[in-house]
Parts: C-alpha cells; sequence; structure tokens
C-alpha cells in the first residue's frame, strides 16, 4: 500500500513538471497567457495568417470519406451536449447533498485553438469540437469518479485498461471488513482536492 502512495506521488510531481514544460513553450513560439486569454505577439499573428491554407482548396484537397463522415461526426455534439447539460444539473443538485466538491467545467472544458491564425475557419470549428467533446469527457469521468468514490470506493479484481484520480482512495476488492469499517471516510476523503488548487 505505501508503494501504491509513492507511486501516485510520483506521478502527480511528473504531471506538474510535465505541465511546467509545457508553459516553457509561450517563450518559443511567442504568446502569453492573460487570465483565460492567449495572447500573441502581433507580428506572429500575422505571420501565421500567411500560413492558413484557404477554404476552398482544402475542401477540395480532403479525401471524399472525410468529407462524407463529417455529419456523423457532428451528429455526436446533440448527445454530448445533452450529457453535459444532465451531468452538470446532476452534479449541482447531489454533489450539495452528499457533500462532495464540486468538478469545476472550466478546468476541464478549455477552448483556445481559435487563436491559432494558421488555422482556417474549418479546422478551428473542428479544433473547437473536438476540445469541446474531450473536455467533457474529461469533465464527466471526474464527476463519476468522485461519485463512484462516495458510492462503491472497491477497486475491480480484473485489470483496467485506464484508472481515474480518485481509485486510489479505493478499498481492496474482497476486503469486506475494512469496507465495513472505513466506507464513511473514505466518502468524506477528498482532501486532496483542496491541495491541488
Amino acid at each position: 500500500m505505501n508503494n501504491l502512495y509513492s507511486l501516485i506521488e510520483e506521478i502527480k510531481k511528473l504531471e506538474k513538471e510535465l505541465l511546467s514544460e509545457i508553459q516553457k513553450k509561450e517563450k518559443d513560439f511567442f504568446y502569453k497567457i492573460e487570465g483565460k486569454r492567449v495572447c500573441f505577439e502581433e507580428e506572429t499573428k500575422k505571420y501565421q495568417k500567411t500560413l492558413a491554407t484557404k477554404i476552398h482548396p482544402y475542401i477540395l484537397n480532403a479525401p471524399l470519406l472525410h468529407v462524407l463522415t463529417v455529419p456523423i461526426i457532428w451528429f455526436i455534439a446533440i448527445p454530448a451536449l445533452f450529457m453535459d447539460l444532465t451531468v452538470s444539473i446532476y452534479q449541482f443538485i447531489c454533489f450539495k447533498i452528499y457533500g462532495i466538491p464540486e468538478v469545476k467545467r472550466s478546468d476541464y472544458i478549455v477552448i483556445d485553438r481559435q487563436n491559432l491564425a494558421y488555422l482556417n475557419l474549418i479546422e478551428k470549428a473542428n479544433c473547437v469540437y473536438c476540445e469541446y467533446f474531450n473536455g467533457l469527457i474529461a469533465y464527466v469521468q471526474e464527476i463519476g469518479a468522485r461519485t463512484e468514490q462516495f458510492w462503491c470506493p472497491i477497486k475491480h479484481a480484473r485489470k483496467l485498461a485506464s484508472i481515474h484520480n480518485r481509485y486510489h482512495k479505493f478499498l481492496e476488492y474482497g476486503d469486506h471488513k475494512e469496507y465495513k469499517s472505513r466506507l464513511k471516510e473514505i466518502r468524506k476523503d477528498f482532501s486532496d482536492l483542496k491541495e491541488r488548487k
């Protein structure tokens, strides 16, 4: 169990280092982050605009099957928006009742690629879609993880392809004694979320 916690701490440390390395790129590509806005130097914006592919050739050069699948891809936006709405309402009501810290939507759904002048309008729309959809999945997963920690914090017996960031708090599969004695404690154990801020 001690090894598990040291691995988790190492992962958190590496995530912070990774974020720091990514943020160093601001200087390399001539932008600054001011609040939630990404600001490029004026010369950089002008140069990037020269690199954008015009829409007409972009569409003409796209593989036909890519063009034909566009409606299928964009149709998924409808259930995604519905899921966003319902999960947000669920969290707003239930997390207050259960005493679970709220998941901040803006920490997961980050839309900023539209600031890249080297993308044309179609590429920007595609980027916004992907940013929204993948951010939404991460947002929903975090809400699900906190819900699972409250209602059923038991690890799986079978191997998972990936685990969410609340999983390390869960009890061992088959350990009924720990489940009975520690369930109330685990339901309230969100102190690490305060440390992250």
